[in-house]
């Protein structure tokens, strides 16, 4: 695990998702937390619930799969980390970008917490493009 947790969190969900593991157990900060709220209101994920060992908290998460997947190529869940620490991406409101047309979620950290793009749309306010997911 590195600095940026956002990128540990997507690529560790990305992993256990290809290898069709059932869960899998990152690191619960305040941002992580907020993060696995929208995906388990948004369906990408199953279920949450914290764990607690040696001074340190964690969220363990269950993905959901798909019945009659072939091959590890074909994920359930597409994630891509966009602004990192190196380069932060910032948007209004209007220029937030669309994933599939709407199918995908974008999720930015904004003045008022993180939301996806629809909340941030409705809100007419912009932010830190964090991810997308599809």
């Amino acid at each position: 695990m590195g600095k940026d947790t956002i990128a540990d969190i997507i690529t560790s969900i990305r992993n256990t998702d290809m290898n069709r593991k059932g869960t899998v157990r990152i690191l619960s900060t305040n941002i992580t937390e907020n993060i696995v709220k929208i995906l388990l209101r948004d369906g990408f994920i199953e279920s949450v619930r914290k764990h607690r060992a040696i001074d340190k908290d964690f969220l363990v998460l269950t993905l959901r799969h798909r019945r009659n997947r072939k091959g590890s190529s074909k994920s359930i869940l597409n994630l891509k980390r966009i602004s990192r620490p190196g380069l932060r991406i910032y948007s209004n409101y209007q220029r937030i970008p669309r994933i599939l047309g709407g199918m995908g979620i974008v999720i930015l950290s904004t003045s008022r917490g993180i939301m996806t793009d629809r909340e941030a749309r409705l809100e007419r306010i912009g932010g830190e493009i964090l991810c997308y997911i599809w």
